[in-house]
């Protein structure tokens, strides 16, 4: 049995601002195993961002961990004071941001800007060791030239370029666990396949834990392991990749997966999406926050939050249509 990493139990955060409480994350519950790559998928606005920053807690000073446990190996992360907290952000877990550009520093050299992260960790190396540690890094994520590029600054790369920085900041001293958030979004489709060929590599050449954030389902597919399906701040399904895919159990999965184009589809054929808005989270539904824009909502989907239904593999979802005594007419799983 795989030895868990991340154990994430009943989290809440909200934003609190002038129009009262943004309840943006209203009770996750998941898990990543060592070695596993962790999808988690889902439109604007469904909690993704939220709950990845809340595992290192980077949340904005608006933001609330109302309730909840964030564990990482057994350490439960939201009692840790500020400085135990930076002991383990950038050293056992790290994250890379989804846009490069503001991320990095323009006034300092990139090869400056690894070797700070390494070098805030490891104080009894000195300047020398650590410079080899970040060539080593350049040549590990294929970066040609590496003593070269390391005097440069981030307006002298590419985006496909500057994104591989930013993950040779986030791997600098070998995390057991790397978030992920939406790292390909920005990048057209043949860098955007090369950096999830180089996250697979470096995942199986050092067992690291990751967490992938995105709303493509087919990066998804490529990519990942097992898929948690955030919406309205709720997971609505979860479970292994082949599972989902092949066996959806909720329809707002159905709906992602109805959006996607097919790679023979007619181009006289209009694509699919799903009607209607995300909810409103400063007045989250009672019910399931999908049922507004569900074509197989039922007046009990509104009214009463659905609980969890195993519906086999370790695969769940939270829908009324899967409780015994649902009705089996118009009812897609059934």
């Amino acid at each position: 049995m795989k030895k868990m990493v991340l154990e994430i139990d009943n989290l809440k955060v909200s934003f609190f601002n002038s129009n009262g409480e943004v309840q943006a994350v209203r009770g996750v519950t998941f898990g990543v195993n060592e070695g596993e790559i962790l999808g988690i998928v889902g439109e604007s606005g469904s909690g993704k961002s939220v709950t990845s920053m809340s595992i290192l807690r980077l949340l904005a000073e608006s933001a609330k961990l109302k309730e909840g446990s964030i564990k990482f190996e057994g350490k439960e992360l939201t009692t840790l004071t500020k400085k135990e907290m930076q002991s383990i952000r950038g050293k056992d877990i790290s994250m890379i941001f989804q846009d490069p550009m503001s991320s990095l520093n323009p006034l300092h050299t990139i090869g400056n800007q690894v070797a700070e992260m390494i070098a805030v960790h490891n104080t009894n190396l000195s300047k020398k060791e650590v410079k080899q540690r970040v060539l080593q890094l350049f040549e590990k994520i294929r970066i040609p030239e590496p003593e070269k590029r390391y005097n440069m600054y981030p307006h002298q790369f590419s985006g496909g370029m500057r994104q591989r920085i930013m993950i040779a900041i986030a791997l600098a001293n070998a995390p057991r666990l790397l978030i992920a958030d939406e790292p390909t979004t920005a990048l057209d489709v043949t860098i955007q396949d090369q950096i999830l060929k180089l996250l697979r590599d470096l995942q199986k050449d050092s067992n690291t834990s990751i967490v992938f954030i995105t709303h493509d389902l087919g990066v998804v597919a490529e990519l990942c392991h097992r898929v948690v399906v955030l919406y309205g701040g709720l997971v609505m399904e979860e479970g292994l990749v082949d599972d989902i895919f092949e066996n959806p159990k909720h329809p707002y999965t159905l709906g992602l997966m109805a959006s996607m184009p097919e790679v023979n589809q007619d181009k006289s054929i209009r694509l699919q999406s799903i009607k209607g808005s995300p909810p409103d989270m400063t007045n989250p539904p009672l019910g399931c926050p999908f049922a507004p824009r569900c074509n197989y909502a039922r007046k009990m989907c509104a009214a009463e939050l659905p609980p969890y239904v195993e519906v086999g593999n370790k695969h769940r979802s939270m829908c009324w249509l899967l409780t015994q005594g649902a009705p089996s007419e118009h009812n897609p799983f059934k």
